[in-house]
């Protein structure tokens, strides 16, 4: 059985034949060791076809198949070519990667092997390939690779400025890492100073706040009532400032040296700046979120969904999430414990901090878990695959949760998806339409505004304007009326004589007429008076 190499250069595919080789008996580590010398390794080697790449856009786009196992057409050509005039019935291709061996062997019935002794055939190839190539210049081929290299990573971080979801992912990262330190850092700011005021702590209870009086006030002995509409400014209250100043000349703590005062301020102004720093990133991760994913962040908020993104990697990881998954994304460990334990697997994960699941009573939280995470998985796959951003589908899945809410609560009956989805797609295209007409030309506007002037005329002059249809109206609310009315009295004639029906039939069935009949039930009950 012969054996062949499949080689994917930077300039081109290759197909190499190792004639005398054995797979049954060789040893790896002999392989390797021989493969580094160039005369033992071309005896064995040799090029038995090659089919440079057109264009570099070309080889990028080969290079973008392979690196996925998939065989393009210029493949498939090439190795059925190869192998027409070939006089072997059996033989097999050694491949680097097994995807692309798969897909190789189910286009084109080429039986494929990916295994180590392939793979150091393989390299070296790869070690050896430019003296393979005739006519090729000393360079070329570290040219092409880096060419190469680069359009192709280039173009895997390719990406679109405003839906990039990884600034979202460091942003709620260092968003969490700062809520940590500051509250870490206010901590030590209250001990450090409760040294030299210990009663401001019971006094605030902002953290923030504290670290701005802290800076303020300096030595609690300097202040005074003369300070009191500064330190009103600064808490914000007149009542607090007043009780500061009477626990400042009451206070128990000891005196600090400038120099340990000095300390305390430079400590406190540096939690102030991590405390508007973390403001401020807080604002940017909003805004991320409203253009990355706008009808998650309308639908569960922008901390939740940002925390959904950055665990399943990316926006679209989370689109490719089922909602079963999604509902339990943050809670791996309890769920595994779980199945180990074989005890109840857990309801919720990171979906828990919305608070849409804190609103639902301890008997509904799990299905309002997977009610929730049925509409969030909806709504990321609508902004990972969307081209236009739009929070119409985010705004209407959150009025469906609502109405689950109101349902599980108090029993009301919620719209149906299909009715509320079919409302979402017609506000969405009214909305694209008012954007078209605001792009339009001014000219345009009024091209418009003359077509629907003339249209109006014409309704005018042929009699079909707003009254016709005004009356059409009243003549369909009329028709109605009547016909309910009907159906009324005959429901009312019906209960009232329930036999009225099979006397009709049998009177049809017998040939007589029904106006006999009601005559001879008026004889029957004057007799009966």
């Amino acid at each position: 059985m012969k054996t062949y190499l499949l080689f994917e250069s930077s300039s081109g595919y290759g197909l190499f034949n190792a004639e005398g080789i054995d797979e049954i008996g060789q040893n790896t580590e002999a392989v390797r060791n021989s493969v580094s010398d160039l005369n033992r390794f071309g005896q064995v080697v040799k090029l038995t076809a090659f089919q440079p790449f057109e264009s570099a856009l070309d080889a990028l786009n080969q290079c973008n198949a392979v690196s996925e196992g998939i065989m393009t057409d210029e493949l498939r050509n090439f190795l059925e070519l190869s192998f027409q005039n070939s006089k072997a019935k059996e033989f097999i291709v050694g491949v680097a990667d097994s995807k692309l061996g798969a897909s190789i062997s189910e286009g084109t019935n080429i039986s494929c092997r990916s295994n180590e002794f392939m793979l150091e055939l393989l390299r070296g190839v790869r070690l050896h390939f430019e003296h393979y190539i005739k006519n090729l210049k000393p360079g070329d081929l570290e040219k092409s690779q880096l060419g190469l290299g680069h359009s192709y990573s280039r173009a895997k971080v390719k990406f679109n400025v405003n839906r990039v979801d990884s600034m979202v992912i460091q942003a709620i990262f260092l968003l969490d890492t700062l809520d940590k330190d500051v509250n870490s850092f206010s901590m030590r700011v209250r001990e450090w100073y409760s040294w030299h005021f210990p009663e401001l702590v019971k006094i605030i209870n902002d953290n923030y706040l504290y670290a701005k009086l802290a800076k303020y006030i300096e030595n609690k002995s300097e202040l005074s009532e003369e300070k009191l509409s500064a330190l009103t400014e600064v808490v914000g209250d007149e009542d607090k400032a007043k009780e500061i100043i009477e626990a400042a000349k009451a206070s128990m703590g000891q005196e600090l040296s400038p120099v340990d005062l000095i300390n305390v301020q430079q400590f406190a102004q540096r939690v102030m700046d991590l405390s508007e720093y973390r403001r401020k990133l807080y604002d940017y991760l909003v805004t991320k979120m409203n253009e990355i994913a706008p009808n998650l962040t309308s639908l569960i908020g922008e901390m939740v969904g940002a925390r959904l993104i950055s665990h399943a990697g990316s926006l679209t990881n989370l689109a490719k999430c089922p909602s079963s998954t999604l509902q339990i994304l943050g809670a791996e460990k309890a769920l595994f414990r779980a199945l180990k334990t074989r005890g109840n697997t857990p309801k919720y994960g990171l979906i828990f901090h919305s608070s849409f699941i804190g609103r639902a009573s301890s008997r509904n939280k799990g299905r309002m878990a997977r009610y929730l995470a049925n509409k969030c998985s909806i709504a990321s796959r609508i902004d990972c695959f969307s081209e236009k951003g739009s929070t119409v589908f985010g705004e209407k899945l959150r009025e469906q949760v609502e109405e689950r809410l109101d349902f599980y609560d108090k029993g009301v009956a919620p719209r149906k998806n299909i009715d509320v989805m079919k409302a979402a797609i017609e506000t969405h295209k009214d909305g694209d339409d008012d954007m078209d007409l605001d792009n339009q030309p001014d000219s345009a506007v009024k091209k418009s505004k003359k077509k629907k002037s003339k249209d109006d005329d014409v309704a005018a002059t042929n009699g079909s304007g707003l009254e016709e249809t005004k009356s059409e109206k009243k003549k369909k609310k009329e028709k109605r009326r009547l016909e309910q009315e009907e159906s009324v009295a005959v429901e009312n004639g019906e209960k009232e004589d329930g036999t009225i029906k099979k006397k009709k039939k049998k009177s049809k069935d017998d040939g007589e007429d029904v106006s006999a009949v009601s005559e001879s039930k008026k004889k029957k009950k004057k007799s009966k008076e």
